[in-house]
């Protein structure tokens, strides 16, 4: 009798993707959005029951003591299974990269050249606590012709389970195949191991989640990753700042949703503007419950103010947590957010010209901004639909990723018997 191991188990299922994968690279745009459509109509009927799944795993993130912020994340209440088939149905209308042109040329001896977007293959994904992550990466892979494996983790087991048949459903309505999204939940922790060694079976693998898991992947990992990182997000205030602005916007990015990766997370305020903008930023937002860590400066101006430590300037609090640092001058800002920051959004108020293109040049971030929310910083606010993460690399993608950060090219090349001299 065959013994079959829970690798051997693994593999076949990563042998199934691929093969779901390769069915996708041909199949229509049409077609993809008929199994969009079907997937956004499953979770809107199927509201109750995934709430009813969602709630086992809330259960037991409180008696694991996961946290509020990881608690915000897991939630699914009809307002945001809402939020998620619209978003899907969104992806429907957007413009489907596969095939799409980059480049091309003809050359001198007559080879036509075109290099076109063409899909992965098969996307992995490594996430925590998360279970919207499960529709979001699953839509946009799908649109964008790849096939996807998801290890959700355990905080978000029964939410991920139901959504992922949902999902799965719906592709077979719509005559694709059913394993085109799949999961790698019963694995376990061993799962994302071989999920993260698999090169040669997944093409590319994205970790969403603590640094912590996201430094585990990248450094472990096989695959080629592309890296989304943690939000240690920064808000500059200037003398020439727009007090109603800066009031608003410093409150909104941090007391909107404060457990997201785009959540403010440090106030630098110009030692000249100090005393104008404190006061009234500090006062709306402990007025929303916010606890202010401040440097000795701020605690001056504000004395309820938690004297801030060194770590408070590096941590991504994911609460009503706010650190506060008044410095010199613009240049102390930027070297302040060079030391502590994370690469994802950072955003200045002010209505000085030379400081907003100074802030945009000179901040090596995802997302840059001027006198905008840090909340901004989002696929669906950004009109992808969903994202799959916010990428804070280099290389191939940045910032909120899309469909086109789901494809790779190739150089098609069309000749007519040329050979080479």
């Amino acid at each position: 009798m065959t013994v079959v191991t829970p690798r051997a188990e693994l593999i076949t299922l990563l042998e199934d993707s691929r093969k779901a994968a390769r069915v996708l690279a041909n199949v229509s745009t049409a077609q993809k959005n008929v199994a969009l459509a079907a997937m956004a109509d499953a979770i809107e009927a199927n509201i109750p029951a995934i709430v009813a799944e969602n709630a086992k795993d809330l259960e037991n993130g409180r008696a694991n003591g996961i946290g509020e912020g990881l608690l915000d994340r897991l939630l699914l209440d009809e307002k945001r299974l809402r939020s998620i088939a619209g978003a899907v149905r969104q992806i429907i209308t957007l413009t489907d990269p596969v095939g799409q042109v980059v480049r091309g040329n003809d050359m001198p001896n007559g080879i036509h050249l075109v290099q076109v977007r063409v899909p992965f293959g098969v996307v992995g994904a490594i996430y925590e606590a998360r279970p919207n992550v499960t529709v979001d990466i699953a839509a946009i892979a799908l649109k964008s012709g790849n096939a996807t494996v998801l290890r959700g983790g355990t905080a978000a087991e029964n939410s991920n389970r139901i959504l992922v048949e949902l999902l799965q459903g719906a592709l077979e309505s719509a005559g694709l195949p059913r394993l085109t999204v799949q999961t790698i939940d019963p694995f376990g922790r061993s799962g994302a191991t071989e999920l993260m060694t698999a090169r040669g079976y997944v093409d590319v693998l994205i970790p969403r989640g603590s640094q912590n898991l996201i430094d585990s992947v990248v450094l472990e990992s096989k695959v080629p990753v592309i890296e989304t990182g943690a939000g240690v997000v920064h808000l500059v205030i200037d003398e020439s700042a727009n007090l109603d602005w800066a009031v608003d916007i410093a409150h909104n990015s941090k007391v909107q949703r404060p457990s997201v990766c785009n959540a403010l997370e440090t106030i630098l305020v110009l030692k000249s503007a100090a005393q104008r903008v404190l006061p009234k930023v500090l006062s709306r937002l402990a007025d929303s419950g916010v606890i202010i860590h401040g440097d000795q400066a701020t605690q001056e101006i504000w004395p309820d103010a938690i004297p801030a430590i060194e770590e408070d300037w590096s941590n991504e609090h994911m609460s009503l947590e706010l650190s506060v640092k008044i410095v010199e001058s613009l240049d102390e800002a930027l070297d302040h957010i060079r030391t502590y920051g994370t690469h994802h959004t950072d955003s200045i108020i002010t209505n000085d010209v030379g400081n907003a293109e100074r802030f945009l040049a000179e901040v090596d971030s995802a997302v840059v901004m001027v006198n905008a929310s840090t909340r901004f910083t989002d696929g669906g606010e950004f009109g992808f639909g969903a994202e799959v993460g916010i990428s804070t690399q280099k290389l191939h993608a940045r910032g909120p990723m899309g469909l086109p950060e789901l494809t790779s090219t190739k150089w098609l090349v069309r000749g007519s018997g040329q050979i080479r001299h």
